[in-house]
């Protein structure tokens, strides 16, 4: 740092010094940066000076710029610039050839400031503050300004006025400007010795500008990234064929897939127009073009036929990326015949059939092929190894191939990456392949009908960061060879048939970040040594045999998604998890987890995806839960939870739908599908919405998908489309209360399941906000009161049921959704009436005693006063010495569910009373021991040891073998639910 002058003076003895850089914040700790630049004026032969860094100039220091005779090139970025019109200023550097102001405040006489600098030959703007009355007017003095670069620099709508001055401007770039359509660039036709315009990454659009065609000296031109469009047939881009490159990418022009418009541009080189539309010409002549080209890269959505005509002629290619074209036809081997120097051939995602084939002589240039997408069927040529021997990346996925895996592969001793997934391989993986491509970074084998060990003994893959063999049939344990690739970070073994337990080495693999091997026979604990593994950030081991319990120091802090469903394991969740803050997926589900979710959950603050269903969980549902604000998924169903439902629930979900935006509500498999929709697909059959879908190798989906029930049917929502999936499934536990009316304001939830409960009270009149809701479950409950009439505006409402409960009055109105609902929607409330039960004018007799008349009384709460009842007193019998814990479980639940309403009285009737050695005297003894408990005119529900009822046979055996020792039970009433 120049914090003091003997550093300036000891430079000022070095004579010979050309280069200078006191760059960055250097020299801004310096209170005497005028006096110290005067001391540099002994630097005849400074040629470069660069004092950027966070400094607002003064005239004294442009002053002293100017003792400097040899001086050609100067930085003075990174600073505000001033400009006084009562000073000279920049007068003082008139033979400064280059001039650096890169991240400065520019002031609105800037260009008449620096008119002074004749000399000038670059000027560099780069990502500069510019006032808003800035132009180029009053540059007519910067008429050797050769290359002017403006790029990141917000520009006013009229900057170019004037700069047809810069006549002998050949280099403009303007990229990421912000440029717009009220920008006019009809200055920019006035550059006509302009060799290379770059306008890139702005918002420009329209058709290109006719006078265009004056630019005849380009041969550069970037246009990337704008909305420009049409016909290039018809465009002044015909007229510039001194072009060598052309960048047209990410533009919305219509561009004829023979490229015929540039077949007179000679010295074309380069050309870039992925992401554009592509057609097929209707009139094409029989011309070859001119040009030879080096790279083309054409690929975008489009159906283009076969593969043009021109490239026929090409010989020079060394980068050719035609996908997404659909393209037909064979798989063109001439291009590699003809273009010896091609390094990359891309044709993803097209419609090329028929086998690989391979050229007569070996490829040595092609270190790229990606022919992925088609449909090439047929072996993977025996001899690719030696005809490829250069690739680094070979993709063949996603075709239809067959037959086993090359071993040539293996001589291919510079590839790093290899996809061979989705197809129909067999066999085993080569060890010559494992031997000999030891720079492999990357192997990806997925889906296919591969089997066997994984790998042989002899293996030299240490470079693998990724390996992937999902969805085949390998089968054996783990291989211990991979303890030696020890920069592996992503395994993919899910969907095959290993066994064993998971080794403890595993542990000890530092990088590694995605464990996946769901879906297999792997047995035993979960190594305590995953602990070690403070990178890894998802781990699916679902659908396996894993058993004992989570490793209590489980859980780095960088882990996202954990997927232990459809395991053997049990113990109770502590603080497993708590620490893992960045944790967005934990699905338990299907396991023997028992004890409470722990209070610590509130600590995972990222949490969106919670999945603990079917275990032996018990307790209250934590209020923590309520902190979770990322929460979109909440699923604890078929647990032994109890308690009231907490009232502070929030999900939240991405916004897919809005009231102006009706889009992509089919892209999810059973959600946001309206019943008359639903009803016309094959039961079980997934929807297919298919869209081009142009993925990175990081955008692979990784994982485990969720599994969720909604409308009666489990679907597994993966990726991006978890992200639109909001619900909450409550059902099969033992919760009681009412249900929350705050519920009703979780207007983006699409699933609520809370049957199979003891709810009590009414429905929330607040449901009718839930304007996403697809699928609501409030059956078996002790719910009573009206169904909410506005339940009808729930217009994506597909299931819907609150059978089995206590509701009376009018079931809602049979319209919009609710007209596609049946009574089996309604069914076990016998106080309900209207379509499509039965008539509101049509009373059935009622399985309780009816209070007496209402006339006139009015609506009081959730109790329908015309259809008032009383409750008979509940006597619920057992027999038995005493009652086992299956039997006293449904009592328990009987006395929760019914004592709310009436009175419940239980009794133990005694097994054998008469002490009876005879077994079927004691049956009889049982039996009559029973009957006694009972009167004539009771209504009776018999329910065997498991808590299921009883059918009508067995309920008359039972009456009957009592005889008529206890009395006339003639008119004993049955009834089943």
């Amino acid at each position: 740092m120049l914090t003091n002058n003997s550093i300036v003076s000891s430079l000022s003895e070095l004579p010979s010094l050309k280069f200078l850089y006191l760059a960055e914040d250097e020299f801004q700790a310096s209170n005497h940066a005028d006096a110290d630049l005067e001391k540099l004026s002994r630097l005849d032969h400074l040629e470069v000076l660069d004092l950027s860094g966070r400094i607002n100039f003064s005239y004294n220091i442009l002053s002293s710029l100017a003792s400097l005779p040899s001086l050609k090139a100067v930085s003075l970025g990174d600073g505000e610039i001033k400009m006084n019109p009562s000073k000279r200023g920049f007068h003082n550097l008139s033979k400064v050839e280059e001039l650096f102001l890169d991240y400065s405040i520019l002031p609105t006489n800037f260009f008449h400031g620096i008119g002074a600098l004749t000399s000038l030959k670059v000027l560099s703007l780069y990502n500069c503050r510019l006032n808003d009355s800035l132009t180029l007017q009053g540059s007519h003095n910067l008429s050797k300004v050769g290359e002017l670069f403006l790029d990141n620099s917000i520009l006013p709508t009229n900057f170019f006025h004037g700069i047809g001055a810069l006549t002998s401007l050949k280099v403009l770039t303007l990229y990421d400007c912000g440029l717009n359509d009220s920008v006019t660039l009809q200055g920019l036709c006035e550059l006509t010795h302009l060799e290379e315009l770059d306008v890139s990454y702005n918002y420009l659009g329209g058709a290109l500008p006719s006078c265009s065609s004056n630019l005849t000296s380009l041969l550069s031109l970037s246009l990337d990234s704008n909305k420009f469009f049409g016909d290039i047939a018809l465009s002044p881009l015909n007229k510039l064929t001194s072009l060598q490159y052309l960048s047209l990418l990410d533009n919305h022009f219509q561009i004829p897939i023979s490229l015929q418009p540039f077949f007179n541009h000679s010295k074309l080189k380069h050309l870039y127009a992925e992401n554009n539309e592509f057609y097929i010409d209707s009139n094409i002549e029989s011309l070859e073009p001119t040009f030879q080209l080096n790279t083309l890269l054409l690929s975008s959505c489009g159906d283009c036929g076969a593969i043009p005509n021109f490239l026929y002629s090409q010989h020079d290619l060394e980068y050719l990326h035609l996908s997404h074209l659909n393209l037909t036809r064979e798989f063109p081997i001439w291009l590699l015949e003809n273009n010896t120097r091609l390094k990359t051939l891309s044709l993803v995602n097209n419609s090329l059939s028929g086998l690989i084939e391979l050229p007569a002589h070996s490829h040595m240039s092609l270190e790229s092929l990606d022919i992925s997408k088609n449909f090439l069927d047929g072996h993977i040529p025996m001899e690719i190894g030696a005809s490829l021997p250069s690739l680094l990346d070979l993709n063949i996925s996603e075709n239809s191939l067959t037959g086993s895996i090359p071993p040539s592969i293996g001589d291919m001793k510079s590839l790093q990456s290899l996809d061979l997934s989705h197809n129909n391989l067999s066999g085993g993986i080569p060890e010559k392949l494992t031997m000999g491509c030891s720079s492999l970074v990357s192997l990806i084998l997925s889906n296919n009908d591969l089997q066997g060990q994984i790998f042989f003994e002899k293996f030299s893959l240490f470079q693998l960061e990724e390996l992937h063999l999902n969805g085949n049939h390998f089968s054996g344990s783990i291989p211990k060879s991979l303890s030696n690739c020890s920069y592996l970070s992503s395994i993919d073994f899910s969907n095959n048939n290993l066994s064993s337990r998971i080794p403890r080495w595993m542990g000890n693999m530092s990088h590694l970040q995605d464990i996946i091997m769901s879906h297999n026979g792997l047995e035993g604990p979960i190594p305590i040594d995953f602990c070690q593994l403070q990178f890894l950030l998802t781990l699916d081991l679902s659908n396996n045999n894993i058993s004992g319990s989570l490793p209590s120091c489980f859980g780095s802090r960088l882990i996202n998604h954990v997927h232990l469903s459809k395991n053997r394991l049990e113990g109770s969740l502590t603080t497993q998890f708590c620490k893992s803050s960045s944790l967005v997926t934990l699905d338990l589900s299907d396991n023997q987890l028992s004890g409470n979710i722990p209070d610590c959950i509130n600590m995972l603050g990222d949490l969106s995806y919670l999945i603990l269903k079917n275990n032996n969980l018990e307790g209250k549902i934590p209020c923590q839960l309520c902190k979770l604000q990322k929460l979109s998924l909440i699923d604890l169903s078929q647990n032994h939870l109890s308690g009231r439902i907490p009232s502070c629930l929030n999900l939240t979900t991405n916004e897919l739908y809005n009231e102006d935006n009706y889009v992509a509500s089919t892209l999810i498999p059973g959600l946001f599908l309206s019943r008359s929709f639903k009803d016309t697909l094959s039961i079980g059959e997934p929807v297919h919405f298919i869209t081009r879908n142009f993925t990175t190798k990081n955008e692979k989906d990784i994982g485990e998908p969720v599994h969720f029930t909604t409308k009666n049917m489990e679907y597994s929502y993966k990726g991006r489309l978890l992200t639109y999936m909001s619900g909450i499934d409550l059902s099969c536990n033992k919760l009681i209360g009412e249900i929350p009316y705050e519920i009703g304001h979780l207007s983006k939830i699409h699933v609520l399941n809370l049957s199979h409960n003891f709810l009590v009270g009414g429905i929330p009149s607040t449901f009718s906000n839930l304007k996403q809701i697809e699928s609501l479950d409030l059956s078996y409950n002790n719910l009573s009161g009206k169904i909410p009439p506005e339940l009808v505006e729930l217009y994506f409402l597909s299931t819907f049921s609150v059978a089995y409960n206590n509701l009376s009055g009018n079931t809602p109105a049979m319209i919009r959704q609710f007209a596609t609902f049946d009574g089996s929607c309604y069914q076990g409330n016998p106080l309900l009436c209207g379509e499509p039960m039965k008539s509101c004018s049509i009373r059935s007799p009622p399985p309780m005693i009816q209070e007496g008349p209402t006339q006139g009384r009015e609506d009081d709460g959730f109790i329908d006063m015309g259809v008032f009842y009383r409750a008979l007193p509940i006597q619920i019998i057992t027999v038995g010495k005493k009652r086992s814990p299956g039997v006293q479980l449904p009592v328990d639940g009987y006395i929760d569910r019914l004592g709310n309403y009436c009175s419940v009285n239980v009794v133990l009737s005694h097994s054998n009373p008469k002490n009876s050695r005879d077994v079927k005297a004691q049956v009889d003894d049982e039996d009559m021991a029973v009957m006694n408990h009972i009167r004539s005119d009771d209504w009776v529900v018999m329910l065997d040891e498991h808590g299921l009822d009883l059918g009508s046979e067995q309920s008359a055996e039972l009456v009957g073998d009592a005889g008529s020792n206890v009395g006339n039970y003639n008119s004993l009433k049955g009834c089943r639910y």
